[in-house]
């Protein structure tokens, strides 16, 4: 049995998590604000594929995409964050804020790669791809809840909650940026098709 506990029951936990911050946090955002799971991203990002061709809400009126995937094993403050130059402000946001979570930040501009964000960028949309990273669990049995850092997932929720409302919270919609796939071995691909999803610690 492949629990997945931290792919990707990690992701979504803490998807419900800000979802409930941000519900009970006594304050209306500014704008619409959509929490959102998809399926089939092991299969070629299906239900993420399938909503930007369907969309609930016009994609000229969505000006972030922001996904969590493998978020459940925090170790020594290690943290990825992909996009941060898909928006002229996500890349100073995220260091700033990675400054004060105490988070040691590896990040990668590009909005293109093997999950869930890369259906939106792929429409012009500026996205964040928040990542723990990857370890001898994966896609093995092995991925159980007993190895989720609980404390680590909190600080991740937390850390996306303060992106949400910084963005919320701007007059402007975050400036695009167009940055063009490149096939990579170093991290996620950013090909043209979606890859399986390894990426190298």
């Amino acid at each position: 049995i492949h629990n997945g506990a931290d792919d990707n029951a990690s992701g979504t936990s803490t998807l419900v998590e800000i979802a409930t911050r941000m519900a009970t946090s006594g304050k209306k955002p500014r704008r619409r604000i959509v929490f959102m799971a998809f399926s089939g991203e092991e299969r070629g990002l299906l239900g993420s594929n399938y909503y930007v061709k369907n969309p609930r809400f016009p994609l000229e009126s969505t000006i972030a995409m922001f996904n969590l995937d493998m978020v459940g094993r925090l170790t020594e403050d290690k943290f990825a964050v992909y996009g941060t130059g898909t928006a002229k402000e996500f890349d100073p946001l995220v260091e700033k804020l990675c400054e004060q979570f105490g988070f040691k930040l590896t990040k990668h501009a590009g909005g293109f790669g093997p999950s869930d964000q890369h259906s939106f960028y792929a429409k012009k949309i500026p996205v964040l791809h928040l990542s723990t990273g990857t370890h001898s669990d994966y896609h093995r049995p092995s991925d159980d809840s007993d190895k989720l850092n609980i404390a680590g997932m909190r600080r991740v929720a937390e850390f996306l909650v303060d992106v949400v409302k910084a963005v919320d919270t701007t007059t402007s919609r975050p400036s695009y940026v167009e940055i063009r796939r490149v096939e990579s071995i170093s991290g996620p691909s950013e090909g043209d098709r979606p890859s399986f999803g390894s990426m190298p610690a």
